[in-house]
């Protein structure tokens, strides 16, 4: 007898081996037409794998996010099937399944064109309807090498030869096609279905290493149903529309140099607004209690080697040695120089909390092939701070740095929210006890978040994926068209005030050590500044915007009453710019609309005689005809940052994000 148990509790019995289609059969056609795979006391398992032992099942679907994952793992296999029937002598590497989709690597001499991809989809579609069985097997190791070899495929060949020894070694076929896979995979191809589209070309080396082969990968999306392929390639569109590198250029905000890969160069615009979040971010964190401090860029190895960042992240770093021996490196991070700042005095218990804040610049070796725009780069800016507490202080400290976060992220219009935990990596600094206890801090205050939050914060866990000195929360905010981005954290760290001896004196007149915890917000400005412009489409809110008013005349005629326009606005705290050129009023419209400019007050002969501005709107079709004074305080009103808003509304921030 073989006995399941259920996710609902119930349990359900077998005379011999039963796999997971029997199950879903036995449960209902409906759920059999529908599973994809199942877990076997937790493990992935082939719906037609037999089980025969007492096990917890669990069936997977295509709504399931590990059902989704498997729809795309097939298709990369689809698709290698499908290179190599359209082109023999192609050798098959690594196909995985990714974030919204797959890719696989090819070995073959001849590149792979566009045209080639319409001709690899339509194989593939013709693969799912001839239904392929897809049937798990176990080899021998020598003989799949053998097997592999004698057909040309020396990638998998090597692959093959570096696996563990013992490791039992599973091919999957469908059809006369096969791979060596771990599996699991769907019953057979035609449960695909037909919702997937091959997306790209692109090149990389064997294993990713620069000494190896260049290979070509195709990369495509696959999706549980067709109407989510539609959704998700109209996402792709409309991020083609708000690429921020597109926009920057065409907004005049920044650019880049290939003699300093990696960093921006701020154009007037662009570093306005970058100085408009600054500030913003300055006044909501000293409300906070926070005191701005800087740090030097460059400091000493000896400094690097008490953190830990020599040991455990040199290769990130940049370095120099001067002429009299001694190793410096460009901070990576601003910690370091924050216990520095800590340490300077002597530290009483009724000092803390000690909340110290900075927008330090920070310099970290990226690859050259994974720099993008202001989303990665070499150089950036940092709303760094750090709270030095007692353990007493910790988890309410980390309640109000979570509120501080959260409100920041609703002045931006972002209204879905998941905060990740990472938990210890492999590599790290500090005892297992110190991480037990810190991740512990983190989870209860994760736990009190959700809890607070009615069901409108998610939380998920991210294990591995903490800092080597520390677990954090991660704050994830998900854009106007669906896209996830990791921006925030909050790090519990045991370990750096204990390598720095740093202390304080307790209510008890012994010497104790601080609780660290590293805060940041926006994480990268510069990469928050390049999320905004994809978030907005560059069409940032007035208060955002680096111009935020452009007069334009309608004739030669008003040329004196739009300075006056212009300087009467920029007296109220406006951003504006004058348009006095020979051109027609559509044209300049046309033009500043382009750029995204907010605001356009039109004057001409009529306006200068009764003081009077038409505002037309970015976006809108129609123009609202003000006094003068009016359109001034009504422009100045609504260019006021959300902070500012609400004191003059005096209307508090909420602090909670709204999740949909």
């Amino acid at each position: 007898m073989v006995a399941i148990s259920l996710p609902d509790g119930s349990q359900r019995q077998y005379d011999g081996p039963v796999t997971g289609l029997d199950i879903a059969r036995d449960i209902g056609p409906g759920l059999a037409k529908a599973s994809l795979a199942c877990t076997v006391d937790g493990a992935p398992w082939d719906l037609t794998r037999p089980i025969d032992r007492d096990a917890a099942v669990t069936l997977v679907t295509g709504k399931d996010e590990a059902g989704l994952e498997l729809i795309r793992h097939d298709a990369a296999h689809v698709m290698a099937e499908a290179v190599q029937e359209l082109y023999p002598g192609t050798q098959v590497t690594i196909g995985p399944a990714i974030e919204n989709g797959f890719y696989y690597d090819f070995a073959r001499d001849e590149p792979f064109t566009p045209e080639d991809l319409a001709a690899i989809e339509a194989r593939m579609r013709a693969i799912v309807d001839r239904d392929e069985a897809i049937v798990r097997e176990e080899w021998d190791r020598d003989e799949a090498i053998a097997w592999f070899k004698a057909r040309g495929e020396h990638y998998k060949a090597e692959i093959i030869a570096d696996l563990p020894a013992g490791e039992p070694l599973t091919i999957y076929r469908q059809g006369d096609w096969l791979d060596l896979c771990r599996g699991p995979h769907l019953p057979s191809t035609g449960k695909l279905g037909k919702a997937f589209k091959l997306t790209k070309l692109a090149g990389a080396y064997w294993r990713g290493d620069s000494r190896n082969p260049m290979l070509q990968r195709i990369y495509g999306t696959a999706w549980a149903t067709d109407n989510q392929l539609k959704d998700y390639l109209h996402m792709l569109e409309e991020a083609e529309k708000r690429d921020h590198r597109r926009l920057g250029r065409e907004m005049d905000l920044f650019h880049f140099e290939d003699y300093a890969p990696g960093s921006v160069f701020w154009h007037d615009k662009g570093w306005t607004l970058f100085q408009t979040l600054i500030q913003f971010v300055r006044r909501r964190q000293a409300a906070a209690g926070f005191q701005e401090v800087n740090t030097p860029d460059m400091m000493d190895r000896t400094l690097w080697e008490v953190s830990g960042h020599w040991q455990n992240y040199r290769e990130n770093m940049f370095t120099t040695k001067t002429e009299d021996e001694r190793d410096f490196a460009l901070k990576p991070m601003n910690c370091p120089g924050h216990m520095a700042v800590y340490k300077c005095a002597l530290r009483s218990y009724r000092d803390l909390p000690l909340k110290i804040a900075e927008f330090g610049k920070v310099h970290r070796y990226e690859p050259s092939g994974a720099l993008h725009g202001l989303m990665r780069v070499r150089s950036f800016t940092q709303d760094d701070a750090h709270v030095f507490c007692t353990p007493d202080q910790l988890r309410a400290e980390c309640l109000k740095l979570n509120t501080l976060i959260l409100g920041l992220y609703e002045d931006f219009g972002f209204e879905q929210l998941t905060i990740k935990l990472a938990t210890r990596p492999e590599k790290r600094v500090g005892s297992d006890d110190l991480w037990d206890a810190a991740e512990g801090a983190l989870q209860g205050v994760l736990d009190e978040v959700v809890a607070r939050s009615d069901g409108r914060v998610k939380a998920s866990v991210n294990p591995g994926e903490g800092v080597f000195y520390g677990p954090k929360l991660e704050y994830v905010l998900r854009d106007a068209i669906g896209r996830d981005w990791q921006c925030g954290t909050v790090q519990v760290d045991f370990n750096l005030p204990g390598r720095f001896d740093a202390g304080y004196v307790g209510a008890d007149g012994d010497r104790h050590v601080p609780v660290m915890i590293h805060r940041a917000m926006f994480g990268s400005l510069e990469r928050f500044t390049g999320i905004l412009i994809e978030h907005y489409a560059g069409r940032f809110p007035l208060w955002l915007a680096p111009t935020q008013v452009v007069v334009a005349t309608i004739t030669g005629d008003a040329d004196g009453y739009a300075s006056e326009v212009a300087a009467a606005l920029r007296a109220a705290g406006l951003r504006v710019d004058v348009d006095l050129r020979n051109e027609k009023i559509n044209y300049k419209v046309r033009e500043h609309s382009h750029v995204k400019v907010p605001v356009i007050a039109v004057v001409g002969k009529r306006e200068a005689e009764e003081r009077t501005v038409a505002l037309r709107r970015l976006g809108g079709a129609s123009q609202e005809v003000l006094a003068l004074d009016r359109a001034r305080d009504t422009l100045k009103h609504e260019a006021l940052p959300p902070d500012l808003a609400r004191r003059d509304a005096a209307v508090p921030a909420t602090g909670m994000v709204q999740v949909a």
